[in-house]
């Protein structure tokens, strides 16, 4: 397992410390490990929305790969009895 050494400026150690005194987190590492968890997983997401958003823009959605589905929706609401 890897160990990074890092420094936190007083306010935020203080912050940290309260979050593991209200058992938010187990300790300062779990905190560490949480955040940095957190962070990629959001860099992730957001790089695969752009990958997504970059393939419609490449090869756009053309009104009969969806069309259909709107009608179907349409259908389903009008045999609703509210």
């Amino acid at each position: 397992m890897a160990q990074i050494v890092t420094r936190l400026d007083d306010d935020l150690a203080v912050a940290v410390d309260d979050l593991v005194e209200a058992g938010v987190v187990q300790s300062r590492s779990d905190a560490v490990r949480i955040g940095l968890k957190r962070l990629v997983d959001q860099h992730r997401r957001a790089q695969i929305g752009l990958d997504i958003v970059r393939g419609y823009v490449a090869i756009p959605q053309e009104d009969s790969e969806s069309g259909w589905s709107d009608e179907l929706t349409l259908q389903m609401i009008s045999e609703e009895s509210w």
